[in-house]
C-alpha cells in the first residue's frame, strides 16, 4: 500500500464518521448540549472540520476551504472567522448552532475533497518534511497529518456518543 492510499482511507474514515453522525439528525439534536454545557453535535463536527481544514491549507500551502467559500459568513457565528473551535469555553461552543445538517455537510465535504486531493499526491518522502518548527523534536508532515486525523476521530466519536445519548437525556 501507498502512503497516499493509505492517508486516503484514514481521511475517508472521518467522512464516515461524519456522515453517519449527521443521518437523520433535526436541528434540536445538533446542537442539544450535553448537561446543558456540553459540546454540541454542531459545535463537534464544525471545530473537526475548522481544525482539519486550517491544517491541510497550512501543509499544502494553499487558502483554507473556510476562507476560500466564504463559509465565515455563510455560518454567520458571533466568532472571529479565524476561530478553528480551539480552546473554546462554554460560550463560545453555545454560538456554534446551525439550522440543519445542510450547511454543515457541504463544509465537510468540501474539506474532505481538498483534504483528499492533498494526501493523495503525496508519497513516503514527503512525510519527512518538517512542518513545524516550534515543537521540539520539530513536527514533520507525517506527524501532523496523523494528529490531524486522530482529532477529527475523537471529535467524530463524541459527536457519535451525543447522538447516541438517549432522547430523554437529550430534553427531547
Amino acid at each position: 500500500m501507498k502512503t497516499s492510499e493509505l492517508l486516503l482511507d484514514a481521511f475517508g474514515r472521518i467522512d464516515d464518521i461524519v456522515s453517519r453522525v449527521l443521518k437523520g439528525v433535526d436541528a434540536d439534536r445538533l446542537n442539544w448540549r450535553p448537561g446543558g454545557t456540553g459540546n454540541s453535535i454542531s459545535w463537534l463536527v464544525w471545530h473537526l472540520c475548522r481544525a482539519q481544514d486550517e491544517q491541510i491549507a497550512d501543509v499544502a500551502g494553499i487558502e483554507s476551504v473556510w476562507a476560500a467559500g466564504g463559509y465565515a459568513a455563510r455560518f454567520g457565528f458571533d466568532l472571529d472567522p479565524s476561530d478553528t473551535g480551539y480552546g473554546h469555553s462554554a460560550v463560545q461552543v453555545g454560538v456554534v448552532r446551525v439550522d440543519s445538517t445542510a450547511l454543515l455537510r457541504e463544509y465537510h465535504e468540501a474539506v474532505l475533497r481538498q483534504s483528499l486531493d492533498y494526501v493523495g499526491g503525496l508519497s513516503d518522502s514527503d512525510l519527512d518534511r518538517v512542518v513545524d518548527k516550534r515543537w521540539d523534536p520539530p513536527v514533520t508532515l507525517g506527524v501532523r497529518l496523523i494528529s490531524i486525523v486522530d482529532d477529527c476521530v475523537q471529535h467524530g466519536g463524541q459527536a457519535a456518543y451525543v447522538k447516541g445519548l438517549p432522547a430523554d437525556s437529550a430534553g427531547q
